[in-house]
């Protein structure tokens, strides 16, 4: 039977060619959607770039640059010489700031690495009396900013003959980061399976065995981020410093440079700068020592989720 008895028609290569036509369209406008958000991303991070990077470049020229205040400050110097670090170095208690911060920075380092893991394990393959309770207070007390406890904390300390004094800047240093940080290597132990514990228990190993040769170098890192953070917060930590140190012997970098700008009679911004560079050193190596482990840490917990 013919198609114009049915009164049905076969449709023609026209429609098909239409349609293919407006799929070609269509491919063509997502294609260049896809290169213009393409370009305007590579803007935005250009403009994010120049934004972080200028401020920086800008105080490493400064500190190069003629000795004096802001007017005197600029990205890229006449003139570089060494002056404003000479400067820095002998006419101020510079050294004497950057010891003491690098005292509290690396006690505070080890010392939370050590504590925070050995808790963190504890929490996570340990049950015992309390153990909810110790949790949750730990949780609850990183809701409230630090701040709210300085008059406590002022308090205690001068009952307990810790103020002005290294020792209770690294007691206080420690002491407010320890929650967090076993917070967050109880969730990486979390994540360990069982069966290390077990197969070890099994075999006649002590806790302790367990935790030093199987547990600890599986966090290692977790507690390479553990270590990078508690040495770089309180070597450049302000409140601190400010609430609980007040003779010039146990003065920080913070509280040295701070004072070196904040005078109105003294106009050191470039001394300030060539400080601020020399800050950025401790950190910067301490990274790229660490970095290997950093990356791979990162790595590991974006597999894993």
């Amino acid at each position: 039977m013919s198609s114009d008895i049915i009164g049905t028609t076969r449709p023609s290569g026209t429609g098909r060619t239409a349609r293919a036509g407006g799929s070609v369209r269509r491919t063509g406008t997502a294609a260049l959607w896809d290169r213009a958000k393409t370009i305007l991303i590579h803007i935005e991070l250009a403009v994010l770039a120049v934004v972080v990077i200028y401020p920086l470049v800008w105080v490493v020229g400064a500190s190069f640059g003629a000795t004096g205040g802001l007017a005197q400050a600029s990205a890229i110097p006449s003139d570089p010489s060494l002056a404003n670090y000479v400067r820095l170095l002998t006419a101020t208690d510079f050294p004497r700031w950057y010891l003491n911060s690098f005292i509290v920075a690396t006690s505070n380092m080890v010392l939370s690495v050590v504590i925070s893991a050995f808790s963190a394990y504890i929490f996570s393959r340990l049950r015992f009396r309390g153990r909810t309770f110790a949790l949750t207070s730990m949780l609850i007390l990183q809701i409230f900013p630090a701040f709210l406890s300085a008059i406590a904390v002022y308090m205690l300390f001068l009952n307990f003959g810790l103020l002005d004094s290294l020792t209770g800047l690294i007691v206080a240093s420690l002491a407010a980061q320890l929650p967090y940080n076993t917070w967050l290597l109880k969730g990486y132990v979390d994540g360990i399976s069982t069966s290390f514990d077990e197969a070890a228990l099994i075999d006649g190993a002590s806790r302790t065995r367990i935790f030093t040769r199987i547990i600890l170098p599986l966090m290692k890192p977790m507690l390479t981020f553990v270590a990078i953070t508690q040495f770089a917060v309180p070597w450049m930590d302000f409140i601190l410093p400010k609430l609980l140190i007040s003779s010039p012997q146990h003065k920080t970098i913070a509280i040295g440079l701070f004072e070196m700008i904040a005078d109105e009679t003294r106009n050191e911004f470039t001394t300030f700068a060539a400080g601020a560079v020399l800050v950025a050193v401790p950190i910067t190596i301490l990274y790229i020592v660490l970095q290997k482990h950093l990356i791979s840490g990162l790595t590991a917990g974006g597999e894993k989720g």
